[in-house]
């Protein structure tokens, strides 16, 4: 059973930065994809960014291209977002995901196990 556990969320003013860590513990990971999602109450999920494992291959929301840097470290389980320039509609409570599929990545029915997620807040 894989598990995943995010970090690094906490309080930031607009314009600032932060890394969110997900790391991976239980059988060994080598996952096709790792993402991360964010979703604010009242509001689905919300696809931000992927990485395949194997390539390292990326693609972001276009809300968050340019700002948000995916990445993985392969040694550790890891997968970062690093998030840049944050605004205060980026708040949320962000979740990484891992699936073993290679379809629906963009998509929260395509991730097989979670994290229980850490809260962005953005303050203006």
């Amino acid at each position: 059973q894989v598990q995943l556990v995010e970090s690094g969320g906490g309080l930031v003013q607009a314009g600032g930065s932060l890394r969110l860590s997900c790391a991976a513990s239980g059988r060994t990971f080598r996952p096709y994809a790792v993402a991360w999602f964010r979703q604010v109450p009242g509001k689905e999920r919300e696809f931000q960014s992927v990485i395949r494992w194997s390539t390292s291959w990326t693609y972001y929301a276009d809300s968050v291209k340019d700002r948000f840097t995916i990445s993985r470290d392969d040694a550790n389980n890891t997968v970062y977002l690093q998030m840049n320039s944050l605004k205060p509609e980026d708040t949320a409570v962000y979740y990484c995901a891992a699936t073993l599929r290679e379809y629906a990545l963009l998509y929260v029915g395509g991730y097989d196990y979670w994290g229980q997620g850490t809260q962005v807040t953005v303050s203006s």
